[in-house]
């Protein structure tokens, strides 16, 4: 649970300043990472509703000592309906223009909300929001430098003692335990461990295939640590290699380092993956088949989105990763991945393994 003494009215300032310059009276948040952003709550279901005065979290019986334990500032309304609640205090505080989180709402649940406010005008917030979470504060940066600290622990300590022969399930599984006695709370995402050419499929699902020599592995890991995530990517060989696979690790990886090199304060975050994607020139980068990066937090895929067709720009305090990769249909893949802070005047790697091709006899 979140400490309640968590001072989050800055953060609730700052969107109600968003609010006053679209003319909007109020916002209700349905996405719960937000909701617990926003105030602090960790339960996995309730609506916050930010307009004039104090937030108001409405809540199902099932939360109410958790919510009081948690939150401070904030009115915490405990009813069966909640959406009904909701439009009740709108109703009440007499809003007009209310905005939501287009990206948080069924169709149904939209059509319940508008059924009780048809006197008011909802308003669709999507690009006011997606950038809400992107700057972190010190205790957010302090449980993603620990997240990403368990993670490449955990990471760094399989590969001391994996050997041929072991199941990508097997790897993952261990990789889970060694991560959960090292304090990760959960994983943060599916582990990806895809070898040989399982690999060259960038999501591939875990399975009983064995590891053997020849191979690339590719570990995709991250855990939470008090709701924050870590992210990182390492990719290990196993025997010997072709020169073919040694070129292509060392591609990706002057990739990967080109693109560290370019991450700055107010550079279109395309332009970093425009730099890594330049290193793989014509001939590979049909290869490469995803985006150099994407934030991370409280969620594993936040913003800023850094693609060739992103319009977010870099800034200090935002938290994201540096990904690129080669993917040969049939053969093997390789991606390497380091999750950095963006400071004023520098850039510092949260992740810690090196990220040196790691042979395993």
């Amino acid at each position: 649970m979140t400490r309640k003494n968590r001072n989050f009215s800055l953060r609730t300032a700052g969107l109600q300043k968003t609010l006053t310059v679209r003319k909007i009276d109020s916002v209700i948040i349905f996405n719960m990472k937000n909701i617990r952003y926003l105030c602090g709550f960790t339960g996995s279901e309730g609506i916050l509703l930010i307009g004039s005065g104090r937030p108001v979290l409405f809540i199902d019986g099932r939360y109410t000592t958790q919510a009081d334990m948690e939150i401070q500032g904030v009115k915490i309304m405990e009813c069966a309906d909640k959406v009904e609640a909701v439009a009740l205090e709108i109703h009440k505080k007499k809003y007009k223009r209310v905005g939501f989180e287009a990206d948080a709402l069924s169709h149904s649940r939209y059509r319940q909300l508008h059924s009780r406010l048809s006197r008011v005008k909802l308003i669709t917030l999507t690009d006011e929001l997606r950038m809400l979470r992107a700057l972190k504060d010190e205790n957010e940066i302090a449980l993603m430098k620990k997240a990403a600290e368990i993670s490449s622990s955990a990471v760094r300590s399989l590969i001391r003692r994996v050997k041929p022969g072991w199941t990508e399930k097997e790897l993952a599984w261990q990789l889970e335990v060694e991560a959960r006695k090292l304090g990760a709370d959960e994983l943060s995402f599916p582990p990806i461990v895809a070898s040989g050419e399982n690999s060259a499929l960038p999501h591939a699902g875990l399975t009983d295939r064995k590891i053997k020599k020849g191979d690339f592995v590719v570990i995709d890991f991250g855990v939470m640590y008090q709701g924050y995530c870590s992210d990182e990517t390492c990719t290990i060989a196993f025997g010997k290699l072709t020169d073919r696979q040694k070129n292509a690790y060392q591609l990706v990886k002057e990739a990967h380092d080109r693109a560290l090199e370019a991450v700055a304060a107010g550079i279109p975050a395309s332009e970093v993956d425009s730099k890594a994607r330049a290193v793989f020139g014509k001939k590979s980068a049909r290869y490469f088949t995803h985006g150099t990066g994407h934030g991370l937090g409280l969620e594993v895929h936040e913003a800023p989105r850094l693609s060739p067709i992103s319009g977010d720009v870099l800034e200090p305090r935002m938290v994201f990763t540096i990904e690129p990769g080669l993917y040969i249909p049939g053969l093997w893949g390789i991606r390497i991945e380091d999750t950095v802070l963006l400071k004023k005047n520098s850039c510092e790697k949260l992740t810690k393994m090196d990220k040196k091709l790691i042979i395993i006899e």
